[in-house]
């Protein structure tokens, strides 16, 4: 199967797995899912549930030096809970890129798992939080997720009842949308060019 491939999963509840069981979270399927395509990966999941990104930035450090390897590979899911708590987008902006900046000084990989303001929040809101993700992920060169819960947004049977963190079905359709996204960053030649 080729050598261990170490990612982090770097973020909030989204990750963390919340409401669901061991084995039922997006970093634990999307391992699976990436080893049945013959990609060898070691999926360390770092997501905690309520993390802004500001508390993301402030645990990133800690969080990298305390793998055991380097990881090739970062996912970083933040952003919801800013978002949920209507803080400022430029500050959610600024601590993404503090991150992704952080990253590519390490020469880690980065999928940006993006976020959408809802609608609740008003078009102002959303014409400032919205284009954080696809202006960073260009800006540092990190593979986007345009909208991380694309497939499960609006379908009742693959949402838990909070309306905001899917069920283990509601992952396993995350996980097909994104494992392809996910396979091509791990597999992209750092100078950019794809796979021969």
């Amino acid at each position: 199967m080729g050598p261990e491939r170490s990612i982090l999963a770097f973020g909030d509840s989204l990750l963390a797995g919340y409401g669901l069981n061991d084995g039922e979270s997006y970093p634990a399927r999307l391992e699976q899912a990436l080893r049945a395509r013959g990609v060898n990966a070691r999926i360390v999941n770092a997501g905690v549930s309520g993390d802004t990104t500001a508390a993301g930035l402030q645990r990133l450090d800690f969080t990298l030096k305390s793998q055991t390897e380097k990881p090739e590979l970062v996912i970083i899911s933040l952003g919801g809970n800013d978002m949920l708590r209507s803080l400022p987008p430029a500050e959610t902006r600024a601590n993404l890129e503090a991150m992704l900046k952080r990253l590519k000084q390490d020469d880690i990989r980065v999928v940006l798992l993006g976020m959408l303001a809802a609608p609740n929040l008003g078009e102002d809101y959303a014409e400032k939080f919205n284009p954080i993700y696809p202006q960073l992920a260009e800006k540092y060169g990190a593979t986007l997720v345009p909208f991380f819960l694309q497939p499960v947004i609006d379908k009742s049977d693959l949402m838990q009842d909070d309306h905001v963190h899917p069920t283990a079905l509601g992952v396993d359709a995350i996980v097909t949308a994104t494992v392809d996204d996910v396979a091509a960053a791990l597999l992209a030649r750092p100078d950019g060019a794809g796979v021969p």
